[in-house]
């Protein structure tokens, strides 16, 4: 099973995916994708932190998602990853431009072979106006047809605003 869990900026969705994978009665691996790289970060991170059930494991993983994921995911185990938005910025600023292109297609190719329950959460970026910077384009773009790719391979596609669920594909939980 894997949901794909996008929304805006504070729009309920990590803490609809935390309770999903809590729901699911499964030990629960958290898969982190953000880097502290600002004392802004860090407090968000320390905060998202404190709200999670101290039993679950976590791996810190900003550019290997498909890697971790591969290691991890197994028949009785929910994995949560949060949040694909920041695992791609973090590509797109890695210095091998490549490398952002060959982690999607591994995490693409690899997820429908996956085992276990799989919550991905995501930031929906194409619901605004086209940005002016050429890295920001890039990025909202990235983040777009990712979501398509996804969301074709996902079982259920559940998209957040104020903190109320919509599902727009598979059944409602």
């Amino acid at each position: 099973m894997i949901e794909l869990i996008l929304g805006g900026a504070r729009s309920g969705k990590s803490r609809l995916a935390e309770q999903r994978a809590r729901a699911s009665n499964l030990p629960v691996t958290y898969i982190a994708t953000s880097q502290a790289l600002d004392a802004a970060m860090a407090e968000r991170i320390a905060m998202h932190q404190q709200q999670r059930p101290a039993q679950w494991s976590l791996i810190e993983e900003p550019l290997a998602l498909a890697d971790a994921l591969q290691r991890v995911c197994e028949v009785d185990q929910c994995v949560l990853v949060d949040c694909l938005t920041l695992w791609l910025t973090n590509l797109l600023l890695d210095p091998a431009p490549q490398r952002m292109e060959k982690e999607q297609q591994q995490l693409l190719d690899l997820l429908p072979h996956l085992k276990g329950e799989i919550i991905l959460v995501s930031n929906e970026t194409g619901l605004g106006v086209v940005p002016l910077g050429e890295l920001t384009r890039q990025y909202v773009d990235a983040a777009g047809w990712l979501h398509q790719s996804l969301a074709q391979i996902s079982d259920r596609v559940t998209f957040c605003v104020a903190g109320l669920p919509m599902t727009l594909k598979g059944e409602k939980s």
